[in-house]
């Protein structure tokens, strides 16, 4: 149960605050909206299992890194670290920060970019709090990590209570323009994204008493919940807004709470999300940094990300060159139409082509090193990866194809980083 918990904190975050309405733009009734999220709970379970079963037979420090690096070799190891520093961490930290700048612009406007200042504020100030010292961004970590779930809570009891005195029905949904299965498919980038850190159970198997019994059901309980909490906050949305009215909300919890309760109510869950978005991009700049670190450690050209302050016990130089390439992000962000959807495409193609690969490892490496102890496996093996593996090249397909200008540019950046491979060679192979 300790797992569980754990698992279904790490999930549960700042998405469900900012997602939805993005799901519902790619949309075309209300029960295809609720379909998506159903089937991110059956995605989250089919890829957690697989990660399980990485982590259970590898589980040192490292994550994707150390599987992609094992399975393919050092150099498809190497092009991951460089996506995760130039796409992915850095474009996850801005989506967030846009996330953030929503709610934060309606309780201190700034101007007709006041989103975009907001987002780069709260960047900036994170930042230069982990270079002053770790200590200080734990404390600050601790304060806000609760907060997320109360906020969670008040949004799906408001939906509750305010269902009951809508004056009149929503409107129905507008037709939407474009391919239905690639509307689909950017759909599901974004429930994805809310579902997003079930890969965190690789780092669970390796402390569970007798994995292979009961990591399953950890992620069986885990899924459960939390399908079970996103698909009911959903249905209770649709109810309140309606489709149409989902999609021109953009800030959510806010206007949940301003239907049933007022103004002053909206005031402070939006303070409250605020603080939990901060969270959420406090956590990811301290994990994100490190992988910068971790580059610069076994990159020889690189070291001089791998400078640490012993002062501070910080990777300075790591929290630097992530902070500028976010600011860029936030930048990319402020001269689009749509923030947020602008971020997510960018990272999408990316990051979904990796999983491809994360998927693919597990056959890889059961082939490669058949020897090695799994205290997990994928039941109904190979069904598991081969279902992950097909869902990543469809999201990898959709992103790339239907997500405009964005995802080109992330896949550019991504294919900027294949020179490096010519001058610079690991050092050595993670551990």
């Amino acid at each position: 149960m300790d797992a569980t918990v754990v698992l279904v904190g790490v999930v549960i975050g700042i998405g469900i605050f900012g997602f939805p309405p993005l799901v519902a733009q790619h949309a075309a009734s209300d029960a295809i909206y609720i379909a998506l999220w159903c089937a991110g709970g059956l995605v989250m379970l089919v890829g957690a299992l697989c990660y399980a079963e990485l982590g259970s037979a590898y589980p040192g420090a490292g994550g994707e890194y150390l599987y992609l690096t094992r399975a393919w070799g050092p150099r498809v190891g190497l092009m991951f670290a460089w996506a995760r520093c130039t796409v992915i961490q850095t474009g996850a930290i801005a989506v967030v920060a846009y996330i953030y700048g929503d709610y934060a612009q309606r309780l201190m406007p700034l101007g007709a970019y006041g989103t975009a200042a907001h987002a780069a504020i709260s960047v900036v100030a994170l930042t230069a709090l982990n270079m002053v010292g770790t200590r200080y961004s734990k404390r600050l970590q601790w304060a806000f990590t609760l907060l997320t779930l109360v906020a969670l809570g008040a949004v799906l009891v408001a939906s509750l209570t305010a269902t009951g005195d809508t004056a009149a029905p929503p409107a129905a949904p507008s037709p939407l323009a474009g391919n239905p299965a690639g509307l689909m498919g950017m759909g599901m980038v974004f429930v994805l994204l809310t579902y997003g850190g079930w890969n965190e159970a690789a780092y669970l198997s390796g402390e569970l008493r007798d994995p292979g019994r009961n990591m399953s059901r950890v992620l069986l309980i885990g899924t459960a919940i939390v399908t079970g909490a996103y698909v009911l906050t959903n249905l209770a949305l649709l109810e309140l807004f309606g489709l149409q009215g989902l999609r021109d909300t953009p800030a959510l919890g806010a206007d949940v709470m301003q239907t049933a309760a007022g103004p002053y109510a909206a005031a402070l869950l939006s303070l409250t999300i605020c603080a939990t978005a901060l969270s959420t991009i406090n956590g990811t700049i301290i994990t994100g940094a490190r992988v910068y670190y971790a580059l610069g450690r076994d990159v020889p050209r690189l070291h001089a990300l791998a400078g640490w302050s012993a002062r501070s016990e910080t990777p300075v130089a790591a929290l630097l060159v992530q902070g500028v390439i976010t600011l860029l992000l936030v930048g990319l962000g402020a001269v689009s139409q749509n923030s947020v959807q602008t971020l997510v495409a960018y990272t999408a193609p990316v990051f979904w082509l990796f999983m491809l690969l994360v998927a693919a490892s597990v056959w890889r490496l059961r082939q490669r090193d058949p020897d090695r102890p799994r205290p997990f496996r994928v039941p109904l093996y190979p069904l598991p990866p081969l279902l992950l593996g097909l869902t990543c090249a469809g999201l990898v397909y959709s992103s790339a194809v239907y997500a405009g200008a964005g995802a080109l540019i992330g896949l550019a950046v991504l294919a900027a980083g294949i020179p490096m491979l010519r001058w610079v060679k690991p050092a050595r192979m993670p551990d």
